[in-house]
């Protein structure tokens, strides 16, 4: 049986580190051109947000999923370009001497392009396919209405947030929560019941659909989605239940992971592990995606392998017996068939 490669420098998820220096500071080494770039400083707590910054909406224009505020743009250099982004300035959440970060890219498609596919027609709609990934821009009605996400597959995870005014929450949808539940990104909280926000309606592999909530739809705001479908392989984005055992369950990707993002039904935070920063195996250097703290250090709590991850830990955060936990992960290697079977390390 034949296997490719995913291209990284077309496809990709890539992790990339690095330190700031208060001045110009350009990251082109990546072997990609991301449309999404989440950065987050690992050594230095508070105020050192997290900072999201993508195509779709323009180079320098941020939000912060620790954060319900609007859209702002930074007075500094932050573009995303041929190979990377460029930083120039010393704004202290990306680019500050003697901090260092860590810079989660995924690959889109530029700006992209309007999408007409549901009954509001988005700004714009910026997708790859390949890799189960899009990023559309739209404004809400204030009714029951829908968006086209254009990644010609089911979404397993989408983030939404509204991006004009602030007090609005970061809403998530999870294939493992289904269309009747949403979590939210920037707080701890458990998940939560509503038809206001998807009308209890599991998206398609053209339409994502939207209740009325002010948080997803309101009548003219601002709005950007970041929609994922799940790539053999490439990316999974499931569930599993906690044992509450140092001995956890195997979670079976089908891949080496190189990011795992997890969070519980229940009150527990985000938790991110990849696999550049120190530790990824035995003593997990975590980030959290509603918090401004710095690298958590000397926990573990999962451990990579060549084909899932494993808790080792009866922490809450990824084991608690019983508890339901919802992940979103993506590959170090990718490698899938022409059928869309993965290969499995040895």
């Amino acid at each position: 049986m034949a296997y490719t490669t995913i291209n990284k420098s077309t496809d990709h998820f890539i992790t990339h580190l690095y330190s700031g220096n208060d001045s110009t500071n350009n990251q082109t080494s990546l072997g990609m051109t991301p449309d999404l770039v989440w950065v987050k400083s690992r050594n230095t707590g508070s105020p050192t947000q997290h900072y999201w910054v993508d195509k779709v909406r323009g180079d320098k224009k941020y939000i912060s999923s620790n954060a319900t505020t609007a859209e702002q743009t930074d007075g500094n250099t932050f573009d995303l370009v041929s190979g990377g982004f460029n930083l120039a300035g010393g704004n202290g959440w990306t680019n500050v001497s003697g901090r260092t970060y860590c810079a989660w890219n995924w690959k889109a498609n530029g700006q992209g392009s309007s999408n007409t596919d549901g009954s509001i027609n988005t700004t714009y709609t910026s997708v790859n396919t390949t890799a189960g990934f899009s990023i559309s821009k739209y404004t809400g009605t204030g009714s029951n209405a829908s968006i086209g996400h254009g990644l010609s597959a089911i979404p397993h995870m989408a983030i939404f947030k509204r991006t004009d005014t602030s007090g609005f929450n970061w809403f998530v949808y999870h294939r493992s929560l289904g269309a009747g539940q949403f979590s939210i990104l920037d707080t701890t909280g458990a998940a939560q019941s509503s038809t206001s926000i998807w009308q209890n309606t599991t998206p398609t592999s053209s339409l994502i659909t939207l209740g009325g909530d002010g948080g997803v739809n309101a009548s003219g705001g601002t709005y950007i989605c970041y929609a994922f479908a799940e790539k053999k392989g490439y990316s999974k984005i499931s569930s599993y239940s906690g044992n509450g055992s140092n001995d956890g369950s195997f979670i079976f990707t089908g891949f080496k992971p190189a990011f795992v993002m997890i969070k519980s039904t229940d009150t527990e935070g985000w938790y991110i592990i990849d696999n550049k920063r120190t530790g990824f195996n035995e003593a997990n250097y975590a980030l959290i995606a509603q918090d401004t703290s710095a690298e958590e250090t000397g926990t573990n709590r999962i451990n990579f392998l060549s084909n899932g991850f494993k808790a080792t830990t009866s922490n809450s955060a990824v084991n608690t017996s019983g508890q339901t936990y919802f992940y979103m992960a993506f590959a170090e290697h990718p490698l899938v068939s022409s059928n869309g079977i993965p290969a499995v390390a040895r």
